[in-house]
């Protein structure tokens, strides 16, 4: 009559898991917030610093770059620092996923909300 209960023990394990996984995924959401990633442009003349959650933090000009007919290459270069450092914010994000999530059996490439 009872028989079909000893599934509840593997329902209880399953429950312990996921909030296990709920915490440590809390705990990454967390740590996103101080892992820094560099993105760079012009050879290293730009450079934006941003968070693994793709937050941009600073902004590092060389001053040699500054002169009034160079305006929109400024700009650019600007730009492209920043797009470079979300680029590598959403890639070292990934990773750090991928590291959380390996152990669960989850398909390759499944992305978890953040």
């Amino acid at each position: 009559m009872f028989k079909g209960l000893g599934g509840i023990g593997d329902m209880a394990k399953m429950m312990k898991a996921a909030q296990e996984m709920q915490g440590k995924m809390a705990d990454l959401q967390e740590e996103m917030h101080s892992i820094m990633v560099i993105g760079e442009s012009g050879a290293g003349l730009v450079k934006a610093t941003a968070s693994a959650k793709g937050e941009l933090k600073s902004l590092d000009i060389d001053p040699s770059i500054f002169n009034g007919s160079d305006k929109e290459v400024v700009e650019d270069l600007i730009l492209a620092a920043i797009k470079d450092a979300q680029t590598k914010a959403s890639e070292r994000a990934n990773e750090e996923m991928a590291k959380l999530t390996e152990g669960l059996g989850l398909p390759p490439g499944m992305n978890l909300p953040f």
